[in-house]
């Protein structure tokens, strides 16, 4: 069928008026008149129902354009109000110094990107990313993802963008860390960074602070104070003003108040002498001398020690009004000679030697005790079994004690090596 209206639709004729045939009449065949006229009409058909379907689409186009041009809004429940009312709900303070919220999505050499929910992102340079000085904001831990409280600082002008720190905002917070600690009165380590005429800058959590020279306990020069850590308390501390004052006397009279006859202590050796070697022990020089290194002879020191080794010491005495600390590493010997031949063995077994010789020194003073006692009955003192003096317990004379049986200090036996 199709392939027979195909053959009628392309058959050109001319008109009937001028056609030979124009005054006959048409020449039909019954046969093939039923077959002829179907696929002309279909045609027809189809070509209108096309038209009328394309003239619905124009018409629905049109009324959606006219629409949007007049009437956009028109059905939306989300209105032009409501979309003002959350830019203002989600806008914020953009004033200088202003605290925001935000979230790192980008670094640079120069810096990090931070997304604060603005019309536009913010900037933090490197120089404003952390306290200490760094070269990249990644050596600070700022990195893609990081969600922190940033402060406004600046507006560039070239794209309206903010300027954003974490700096200030970790001033804030070192200058309120240090009040707590003067507070608390507690002992610091502060890095020397620099010197002058009165004395040195040591940093202090993040902060420089001032150490007059009235205020160091050494005797060192200001260069050989360059690069090391003081032990220090806070004098003053004042931020308005931005005045921070510290002592090394304060915290060193400290540290000496501690230190114990018969304790162990970490130290580092400082320098070597012929006489024996200073040791650090928290910001205190002692002195551990070659008579005290080992029960063995040391001949050279320098064989058995170095400056900058690491190692446990055993405090001697301590004179607090000449500062003198005097040491020993000998009393720590498992078995003499130990020192030279096993120092790890020595370090090891330090307390445990120092528990014994503590005592063997708190024996000796309960000897003498008792020996002062043989005389004096009529104290009404007793002596426990620990070397501790106190009054007469119910169970005993009150006439006091018999310490005819105790022998003398000197005849015991017991000896401080």
């Amino acid at each position: 069928m199709a392939s027979l209206a195909q053959q009628f639709t392309g058959l050109r004729c001319s008109p009937l008026s001028s056609s030979r045939f124009s005054k006959s009449k048409p020449f039909y065949s019954k046969r093939t008149h039923k077959h002829t006229l179907f696929p002309i009409v279909s045609a027809v058909a189809i070509s209108n129902a096309q038209t009328k379907e394309r003239a619905e689409l124009k018409k629905l186009f049109e009324d959606a354009y006219e629409r949007c041009r007049t009437t956009p809004l028109e059905g939306v429940p989300f209105t032009l109000d409501d979309f003002n009312a959350a830019l203002e709900k989600y806008d914020f303070n953009a004033e200088i110094g202003t605290k925001v919220k935000g979230t790192v999505f980008k670094t640079d050499n120069n810096g990090a990107l931070v997304d604060i929910t603005a019309k536009s992102s913010a900037y933090l340079p490197v120089q404003e990313a952390c306290i200490h000085k760094i070269k990249h904001v990644e050596d600070a831990g700022i990195v893609p993802g990081l969600k922190d409280e940033f402060v406004i600082i600046g507006e560039n002008e070239v794209d309206d963008s903010l300027i954003l720190s974490l700096r200030s905002i970790q001033y804030e917070l070192a200058w309120e860390r240090c009040r707590q600690l003067q507070t608390e009165d507690v002992v610091v380590k502060g890095k020397v960074v620099s010197a002058n005429k009165g004395g040195v800058v040591a940093v202090v959590e993040g902060l420089r602070g001032f150490v007059p020279f009235s205020q160091i306990s050494s005797k060192s020069t200001a260069e050989d104070l360059i690069e090391r850590e003081l032990p220090l308390k806070f004098v003053e501390v004042d931020e308005e003003q931005s005045r921070l004052v510290l002592s090394n006397r304060k915290a060193m009279a400290d540290s000496q108040a501690q230190l114990g006859i018969g304790s162990v202590v970490i130290g580092t050796v400082q320098s070597l002498k012929p006489y024996g070697a200073f040791i650090d022990i928290g910001g205190i020089n002692g002195l551990l001398h070659v008579s005290q290194i080992s029960h063995d002879r040391v001949s050279d020191i320098a064989t058995v020690l170095q400056p900058g080794d690491t190692l446990k010491v055993m405090i001697l005495s301590h004179d607090r009004e000449r500062g003198r600390v005097s040491l020993s590493t000998k009393k720590l010997e498992p078995t003499p000679g130990d020192m030279i031949r096993n120092p790890k063995l020595v370090f090891e077994k330090a307390e445990e030697m120092a528990q014994t010789f503590r005592q063997r020194i708190a024996q000796a003073e309960a000897m003498a005790r008792a020996d002062m006692l043989r005389f004096q009955p009529e104290s009404g003192l007793t002596l426990s079994s620990d070397g501790i003096l106190g009054p007469l317990t119910s169970d005993l004379p009150a006439e006091g004690l018999d310490l005819t049986d105790v022998p003398p200090a000197e005849e015991s036996g017991l000896t401080v090596a």
